[in-house]
């Protein structure tokens, strides 16, 4: 399953791209994170891994995501006509993602989000729920860039929301 979705976002797209990547800011936009720490290298750097828990109503997910691509390495520093990028795969039971970041100038204080993502199920159990509900996966994906643009638009935190 395939699918793709974007949202723009009201300030520039070298701060998009600082706190996307702030691992420290990851709970505030991030719905349901309870844990996103490193098991090896550098957070946010190409070949860490991490491991990844969601809590998504009664059910609690547990993943390990890899970076396998951020373009370019330094957020402090990009280049006028760059896009960033940020890619990850992310492994847990029964479910492969691929997940694919761009952030593009849409203009002097206007960043476009364009997310692409690839699930693959090994489970029959998922295999189900892809079938019977791939809006849900879009629908979840939008979800977390609609919380990240009242995030760093608003200053909104998602658990105040939540409490």
């Amino acid at each position: 399953m395939k699918y793709t979705v974007s949202i723009e976002i009201a300030l520039p797209r070298e701060r998009v791209a600082q706190l996307l990547a702030d691992p420290a800011r990851m709970p505030k936009w991030l719905r349901g994170l309870v844990l996103h720490e490193p098991l090896s290298g550098v957070h946010g750097q190409v070949g860490t891994k991490s491991r990844v828990v969601l809590q998504m109503g009664q059910q609690k997910i547990e993943a390990t995501e890899t970076i396998t691509r951020r373009e370019p390495a330094d957020l402090n520093a990009i280049p006028k006509e760059s896009v960033v990028v940020f890619e990850r795969e992310i492994v847990s039971d029964g479910m492969w993602n691929a997940a694919r970041e761009r952030l593009t100038e849409a203009g002097p204080e206007t960043t476009l989000w364009v997310s692409e993502n690839e699930f693959r199920f090994s489970s029959m159990l998922m295999r189900l729920v892809g079938l019977l509900m791939p809006g849900a996966f879009r629908k979840q994906s939008l979800q977390h860039m609609m919380d990240f643009k009242a995030f760093a638009e608003q200053g909104k935190d998602v658990r105040e929301a939540d409490a």
